[in-house]
């Protein structure tokens, strides 16, 4: 074994001021903690103007792997990344670029394969925050196979970690339809326009457009289809606060934490178990709606695909009848109802919505037979995503039970071929 300093070089990022609005609000993604939650970063939540890139410490290519040296998440995982495209980064996070005699593409492979033993090496900085000291990465003892082997190697986590972007980029496809569809019957209210200026309605059958009014009324909430009621998210969902005690739930049931909670996106595809729990959680079931209640404007808000706990720091909403389902997930998951909670929410430092606010959220309710043809048209999109999250989780484990196998030499490349293309099949 040999160094991993022999093989790579670390770069840190930096963070341009954030009081001069000159270097924000541009085209080139600003990476930090919140956005390493899977192995490839498509984009960041903050990005950087060329003024903004230009006092940035590096922009580093697409491809490049980057690694988080400092975090709390350090204590649970150690993220290891590529990114989708150019982009800078702060200096919580370290640019992992190899040398001469490393594969580009088999550095990340190395790293996701050494992960438990890397993350044994993180220690505690100030106030209990996570460090993965530079000094300890570079003499982070290494086995590195020939050029040939590297390749071969990678060729098998790239074929996995294609097949797992996909299913990602799949369901986030399959939402922003459903959002679309949302957005057009219950928002700009389109097909209620059509049937006002003696139109048929785009993309329905004609029993679906019979549901739909053909004229407008005036309400507290302006106009709005006639019939329909003006109302509170509260009217159509509760928020069970079912107690899960932590010496009483099942070791391999299923925990979600913010942590695990993707920005933006209702396909929960990562989770934990109950082993280690040691505090109350709540349970929640299949199909509810899990919204993120700790800093709001993170806009974590999810899709239950299975019965499970979760931290207190969410909040579990359950529509009242099943046919509510669709309707409640597409509010609970749009801006408007994520910036409204943020702008209720309480605290300076940690702040904090609740179902208070979150209930008190206005919606206008149509009919319960079109609320009732909406969910049945979304929920097969719903049952999609969770069938691309359990065919993730199977890839997901495939590759992280190879890859140290590989990496370590304790498993021959025909037999790890063997066993991706089962898994691909």
């Amino acid at each position: 074994m040999r160094a991993l300093g022999e093989f790579v070089t670390l770069v840190s990022g930096n963070t341009p001021s954030k009081d001069n609005p000159a270097y924000w609000g541009g085209a080139t993604p600003w990476v930090s903690a919140k956005d390493m939650a899977d192995f490839w970063i498509e984009d960041a939540e903050d990005h950087l103007t060329e003024e903004g890139v230009a006092v940035a410490s590096r922009l580093v290519p697409a491809g490049t792997v980057l690694l988080l040296a400092r975090g709390m998440t350090l204590h649970k995982r150690v993220p290891i990344c590529r990114l989708a495209k150019a982009s800078t980064f702060n200096q919580d996070v370290k640019a992992v670029l190899p040398k001469i005699g490393l594969s580009r593409r088999f550095l990340p492979y190395l790293l996701v394969g050494n992960h438990d033993r890397l993350h044994e090496r993180v220690d505690s900085a100030g106030h209990g925050t996570g460090r993965l000291n530079t000094d300890a990465l570079l003499s982070f003892p290494v086995l590195v196979p020939s050029a040939a082997e590297q390749e071969e190697i990678a060729d098998i986590g790239e074929a996995i970690d294609g097949r797992l972007r996909l299913l990602r980029q799949t369901n986030a496809t399959l939402e922003f339809i459903a959002q679309a569809l949302f957005k057009s019957w219950f928002i700009d209210f389109d097909p209620v326009r059509a049937k006002a200026e003696g139109r048929e309605p785009e993309g329905m059958d004609a029993a679906t457009a019979a549901l739909f009014p053909s004229e407008f009324e005036e309400s507290k909430l302006g106009p709005i289809p006639k019939g329909w009621q003006p109302e509170k998210l509260g009217a159509i969902c509760t928020n069970p606060r079912t107690q899960a005690k932590p010496n009483q739930i099942p070791v391999d049931t299923p925990y979600i934490g913010l942590e695990h909670m993707p920005r933006k996106s209702i396909a929960l595809d990562s989770a934990g178990t109950a082993e280690g729990l040691e505090s109350g959680k709540f349970w929640f079931e299949r199909n509810d709606v899990l919204f993120g209640k700790l800093r709001p404007y993170f806009h974590k808000v999810g899709l239950a695909p299975y019965r499970g706990v979760c931290s207190t720091d969410i909040l579990v909403l359950r529509p009242k009848t099943a046919e509510w389902l669709g309707f409640l997930a597409m509010h609970a998951s749009a801006e408007a109802l994520v910036s409204y909670a943020a702008q209720l929410s309480n605290g300076a430092r940690m702040p904090r919505t609740s179902w208070h606010d979150v209930s008190g959220f206005d919606v206008i309710l149509p009919s319960q037979d079109l609320a009732e043809a909406f969910n049945a048209m979304v929920s097969s999109m719903f049952e999609r995503i969770y069938v691309n999250i359990g065919a993730a989780r199977v890839l997901a484990d495939t590759r992280d039970t190879l890859l140290p196998r590989l990496i370590s030499g304790k498993l021959r490349l025909p037999e790890a071929r063997e066993r991706m293309g089962a898994a691909l099949a």
